[in-house]
């Protein structure tokens, strides 16, 4: 008879006599995977045909375990997301106090949880996307249409072409190509000029570009953020602890959204009085004043009306 070997450390192992199990036979002992083990250190089986013979144990008794029970489909996906582990859980179990059934049982109940929290962050992930997408979508479609204000006599607006310029200089984060090729046609100045104007007023107020941008992208990801943490406390019971902890991190995000937008609001996204005195090349109270003048103006047109 020959004597069974450790595969790990090539010396004789004790084997306690059990119940010899065909090859061909099913497994519906009440150790069924401890027996097959036992074939593996006996040599009766590779370690390829064991990880088979595992694997099939569990994919033909789904009913043992309670987090798939009746859902075939999620019990397959899991079980092709288990495979390799079963394969390092063979290599790392040692027969030194609980059976491999147990071992294999700790393993998928762990591996279970892990899997279903994985599912459910893929899914709330895809919801948070999805909804944001659809708000977004909304809101462009409920926009309503600019409507130009028509006026029966219209307001004369006599502007000097230095006044123009302020104008534009100030709002340079939103002109476009378009508008400064206008505006340098109505004040008689080079469009390149005017566009090295704005190109030297973006590398002054360059970082502050960037905070504002970084600020967008952050007061977007806290918004995903915050969908994420209610649909978690939605879907959790009401009075449970992760209920009460999901409702706590949504109120605190919720708070920091509202913080953050506050303080994009308040950033000025125009260049400063000072900034546009120093581009021109004129003293800042030139800007002062003219910006000054056209701000009385509109006034005092809006009083008339």
């Amino acid at each position: 008879m020959l004597t069974p070997y450790c595969l790990a450390a090539g010396k004789p192992v004790q084997v306690f006599p059990r119940k010899e199990l065909p090859m061909n036979q099913d497994l519906n002992y009440e150790r069924p995977l401890t027996v097959l083990y036992s074939q593996y250190i006996a040599g009766q089986l590779c370690k390829k045909d064991l990880e088979g013979r595992v694997y099939q144990r569990l994919l033909e008794h789904p009913d043992k375990y309670r987090y798939f029970r009746g859902d075939r489909e999620r019990w397959d996906d899991f079980l092709s997301w288990l495979y390799p582990r079963i394969s390092r859980a063979i290599d790392h179990y040692l027969d030194c106090g609980s059976t491999l059934d147990a071992y294999i049982n700790t393993l998928v109940h762990r591996a279970s949880r892990e899997y279903i929290h994985r599912e459910t962050n893929h899914y709330l992930t895809e919801y948070v996307c999805w909804q944001a997408r659809a708000e977004e979508i909304m809101v462009r479609e409920n926009e309503a249409a600019y409507q130009e204000k028509k006026y029966d006599k219209p307001v004369p607006l006599n502007l000097k072409p230095k006044q123009v310029l302020y104008l534009l200089l100030k709002s340079y984060f939103f002109a476009g190509d378009e508008l400064v090729e206008r505006v340098a046609k109505k004040i008689g100045m080079q469009t390149e000029e005017v566009r090295k104007m704005i190109d030297e007023l973006h590398r002054m107020r360059s970082g502050r570009e960037d905070y504002i941008f970084d600020l967008r992208e952050r007061l977007q990801n806290q918004y995903y953020r915050c969908l994420a943490y209610q649909k978690r406390m939605k879907c959790a019971f009401q009075g449970t602890e992760n209920y009460d902890i999901m409702k706590g991190r949504f109120e605190r995000a919720w708070k920091r959204f509202y913080s953050m937008k506050k303080r994009l609001e308040g950033m000025r996204k125009g260049a400063s009085n000072r900034m546009v005195a120093e581009v021109i090349g004129v003293p800042k109270g030139s800007v002062d004043s003219g910006l000054s003048e056209i701000k009385n103006y509109l006034a005092e047109a809006r009083v008339k009306e």
